[in-house]
């Protein structure tokens, strides 16, 4: 089935405390953001990759393309005043069933194989979301006391989070909520059953200068393996 990528990148750099922000920060010789591009690509080169981007950071996206021969093929999108708009505006460029498949553009380490599970549970299903479960203790605020919590009950959620076409453009129509902290909390509110795939632990959210060292060593220990 054909599948579209939309790859949401409207971060700042204030946790990584650089003024750039941090899908534009190089790593391993070219931003994250090329490299999160190309992973998609080299999954399936025939699949629409859709960039959404603030409309302010677009010329500065294109002069790194320039600067870097960045010639793979996608769109660019208007990023929103939310992730939820930002997705809503990647949305209107799917013009066909298909799988869509919508992640964090400074995920640059998803596996293969996480790729391989969410298209074919969604194919299945409707959606799959990867997981990974939570390893350590949790506890739960209770007013002005905190209590020990089932760490096996609860799950940390990855990207990129999978679905049918006709399931997240229907899900999107709905009115902006703030309760909607992801795309599988869209679609759930919309009415559909959210199906959970393993994830993989590389497949970290860069946002912190030590994410950038971690992830730094884990392309080059994939590159040189």
């Amino acid at each position: 089935m054909k599948k579209f990528v939309i790859i949401v990148a409207g971060g700042s750099g204030l946790r990584m405390g650089t003024e750039l922000p941090k899908q534009f920060l190089e790593l391993c010789g070219k931003p994250v953001l090329m490299h999160t591009l190309e992973l998609f690509w080299n999954f399936d080169p025939q699949a629409e990759l859709i960039l959404v981007l603030p409309q302010a950071q677009q010329e500065f996206w294109a002069a790194l393309c320039l600067q870097h021969s960045f010639t793979l093929p996608h769109h660019v999108a208007n990023g929103g005043q939310t992730r939820f708009h930002s997705v809503q505006n990647g949305l209107k460029l799917v013009d066909e069933e298909a799988i869509v498949l919508i992640h964090d553009g400074v995920r640059p380490l998803v596996s293969q194989e996480t790729l391989e599970r969410c298209c074919l549970v969604a194919a299945q299903q409707g959606n799959a979301i990867p997981v990974l479960p939570v390893s350590e203790s949790l506890r739960k605020r209770e007013g002005t006391q905190n209590v020990a919590v089932d760490r096996s009950l609860y799950f940390s959620v990855q990207t990129p989070q999978t679905f049918q076409s006709r399931q997240i453009l229907e899900a999107f129509e709905q009115t902006y909520q703030p309760a909607f902290t992801d795309d599988a909390s869209v679609a759930e509110q919309a009415g559909f059953q959210i199906h959970m795939v393993e994830g993989n632990t590389t497949n970290i959210k860069i946002t912190t200068p030590t994410d950038m060292i971690v992830a730094e060593a884990l392309i080059q220990s994939r590159n040189n393996f």
